[in-house]
Parts: structure tokens; C-alpha cells; sequence
């Protein structure tokens, strides 16, 4: 099927205008149809670099911002009302197997919030889970990585040491770990300690890094290290963040994660406009690329991901506001996505669009936004409505557009 849009985003360097883009799916009904949506935008589905889904909770759960460093936060957020809150649905009893009880109820929530603002691809920064946590989702969690929390606690949730985890990856794929995420003498050795594990290596993928000086940025450069970058999270909990500007110069791999709505920032969109306002001088496609290829990148993500061509499996179609599709994404919530495809399968938008597929409704929840009716791959009406009911009352999320 090819639809006709206004413009068409086919990788950070590559914009075409007024030119159909070709969709296929084998639940097309008539791959010869063509779709006049001249008042869209088309792009490749983005990437979530950083997500802890178990803690898509709301709102921030913090007291007494900024803290020197991160495991302060963690300490203190634990007598929070939103941490409190979040312990009436699931409590960590220390396993971290989230495929147990509750746990599935908030991984599936954190999971649509990241569909709904437009992520096919989430990297969950949390131990490995069993295979079935990767299966069966709307958009795809990552699976291929091995991880470590960080220096400063260890692999307090599960797992081998940061070297051994290192080493299992044999560098066919990413290495996660936070790193240095605060600003005193805890969060300053991080990165020697990284540095004389040699764990400073193509395939590692650091997370926050906010403690890090032109030095210890210009080593991650020459080794070709990638850097996770969760601005809204770092502001709020630490008062500073990377040194984006530095990273940008020396042609670090730069991603963006939203860490949790605990922390961070309450869906990708939002991350992307907090990271403008505070960074204006950021272009625009440059983000986009931090969401989008730089992603794909640093998580060994098969080539062609978060790049469009002339047959498309993923994308996304998007409410125009701006001439320039860049800054275009500065204007957006998640009411405007108006379809968004994964892996050939229709997973979010407006309902119009499914009449052009053979699709099971059942699989879908139908629901009214703006005068406009939408679908929504998964159920997620279930999981408000299982939550809803361990709480005693109705939740709001404003990363849940019904």
C-alpha cells in the first residue's frame, strides 16, 4: 500500500516531500491501494535507549531533590506517596522475576506507555528476565544484551559481575550499565573503576554518565562507547545532567532514554521537547538521531531499524504542525499519532486505518480521543482496570491517552 503524506522523514539526513511511502503487511487487504494522508507526517518508529518498566509509576517520587547521587534517591524514595502508591500493585520482594504476581501488570503498563508515545523498540534496564517477558507485546522489549546496575551498587538486582556480564556479550551485543550518576567523590570514581575493568569498549552502553569531564568524555570517544542520555530524570533528581555539548563535539554515540515517570519524564515526546527547552541549541535532528539511528546503533539493532525505505513494516504517521518534520516533534503529544505499524501489524492510531487490515478486533481496544476514535494493540483497558482494582480507585496516567 503506499499513502501519501506530506513529507516523509526516511533517516535524520533524509527528508523527501510530497511523496507517497510504501507500507506491506501480511494482514493487508489490498497491497495496491493508495491512502491520501497529506496532512501527516511519515517516520521510523523511535527508540527507548533506558526504561525501567516496573517503574512507570506516577507522578515523580522524590522529596528532596537534588541529591549528590543516585543511590540517595533510592533510599529516600522508598517513604514517597507515589512509591507507596505503586507498593498497593506490586511490591520488589528481591527476586526481580517480573514475570511473577503483579509484576506483569506494571511491565505492560510502562510497555503501552512507550507504544502510545510512538517506541517500537524499549530497552528494559533490569536483570534478565524468562523468555515469555519478551514475547507477546505490542512493541518489542529488547532481549539481546547483558547488563550490570551499576559501579557504585553492583548488580544488586541479579546477575554476575560488570566484568562477567561484560564478557557474555562477546560483543555481539550492548553492555548496559549506569554509570556515575551524581556529582560527589561516589559518583566521580565510577568511571576510573569502569576504565580499569576495561569495560570502556564499543558494545557498552552507559547510562546518566553525569559525572564524566571532557577527559573521561574524550576516552569514551577514542574507545567508541555509547552514552545514554535521560536529561529530565538527571535535572530532577541530581540538577545536572551530561555534558551533551562536549559528547556532540567529540562525535560521541549519543542516545536518549526516559529512565521511569519516577524520575524522568513521562513518555519519549515529552523527553524530547524537556531536552529542547533546556538545550535549544541542539538541532532538532540531531535528537532524532539520538532516538532513531544512534539507538539502533548502540543496541545492535538488525540494520534498516529506525530508518524508513521503500517498504515499511514499522512506522509511524503523525499529525503536521510544522513545515520542518524535525521540529514538528516539539509540537506533539500522543494524541497525534495517527498510525503507527510494528513489525507489520497495526499497534496504535486512529481506527480508520484498520479498515484496510484483516485483524482480530478482540485483540483491540477501541476508545474516544478528540473527537477522534482510536485502537490500541494489547488490551491495555485490562491492565487500568486490574490496576484500578488493587488500588480501590481509578488512576490516571498521563502517559495513557483514555
Amino acid at each position: 500500500m503506499k499513502i501519501n503524506v506530506n513529507s516523509c522523514v526516511y533517516n535524520p539526513d533524509k527528508v523527501t516531500y510530497n511523496q507517497p511511502v510504501s507500507i506491506s503487511s501480511p494482514l493487508l487487504k489490498e497491497n495496491r491501494s493508495d491512502l491520501n494522508c497529506k496532512d501527516l507526517i511519515a517516520y521510523p518508529p523511535f527508540i527507548n535507549s533506558h526504561d525501567h518498566l516496573i517503574s512507570n509509576w506516577y507522578p515523580k517520587a522524590s522529596e528532596s531533590q537534588p541529591y549528590k547521587n543516585v543511590n540517595l534517591w533510592v533510599v529516600g524514595m522508598k517513604a514517597t506517596p507515589s512509591f507507596i502508591e505503586r507498593n498497593k500493585v506490586w511490591i520488589n520482594d528481591g527476586s526481580f522475576d517480573l514475570t511473577l504476581g503483579t509484576a506483569p501488570l506494571i511491565v505492560k503498563l510502562g510497555i503501552f506507555k512507550n507504544m502510545f508515545s510512538g517506541c517500537a523498540v524499549v530497552q528494559d534496564h533490569i536483570r534478565k528476565q524468562k523468555p515469555e517477558y519478551y514475547q507477546g507485546n505490542p512493541i518489542t522489549i529488547l532481549e539481546d544484551y547483558t547488563q550490570c546496575h551499576s559501579v557504585s551498587m553492583g548488580n544488586w538486582w541479579g546477575g554476575k559481575t560488570a566484568v562477567e556480564e561484560w564478557f557474555d556479550a562477546h560483543g555481539k551485543m550492548p553492555f548496559v550499565i549506569h554509570l556515575a550518576e551524581g556529582t560527589d567523590d561516589s559518583a566521580r570514581t565510577c568511571f576510573p573503576k569502569i576504565a580499569r575493568m576495561n569495560l570502556l569498549q564499543p558494545n557498552t552502553l552507559l547510562v546518566h554518565a553525569i559525572a564524566l569531564n571532557k577527559t573521561d568524555l574524550k576516552r569514551c570517544a577514542d574507545e567508541g562507547t555509547s552514552i545514554c542520555w535521560c536529561p529530565e530524570s538527571n535535572l530532577f533528581l541530581i540538577g545536572e545532567t551530561l555534558d551533551i555539548y562536549t559528547c556532540m563535539e567529540l562525535g560521541i554515540n549519543v542516545v536518549i532514554g526516559t529512565d521511569s515517570p519516577m524520575s524522568g519524564s513521562t513518555n519519549m515526546l515529552a523527553e524530547l521537547q524537556f531536552a529542547h527547552e533546556h538545550f535549544p541549541d541542539i538541532p532538532m535532528n540531531e535528537m532524532f538521531r539520538m532516538i532513531t539511528t544512534n539507538a539502533a546503533k548502540a543496541l545492535f539493532l538488525p540494520e534498516g531499524t529506525a530508518t524508513l525505505s521503500n517498504d515499511n513494516q514499522d512506522i509511524l504517521l503523525i499529525n503536521k504542525y510544522n513545515d520542518d518534520p524535525f521540529d514538528n516533534l516539539l509540537e506533539l503529544n500522543i494524541d497525534d499519532i495517527q498510525f503507527f505499524m510494528h513489525k507489520g501489524i497495526p499497534v496504535y492510531g486512529d481506527s480508520s486505518f484498520l479498515k484496510h487490515f484483516e485483524i482480530n478486533r478482540d485483540d483491540y481496544y477501541f476508545f474516544d480521543t478528540n473527537s477522534e476514535n482510536k485502537f490500541a494493540l494489547g488490551r491495555p483497558d485490562k491492565i487500568i482496570a486490574e490496576i484500578d482494582k488493587l488500588l480501590g480507585y481509578h488512576k490516571d496516567f498521563p502517559f495513557i491517552p483514555f
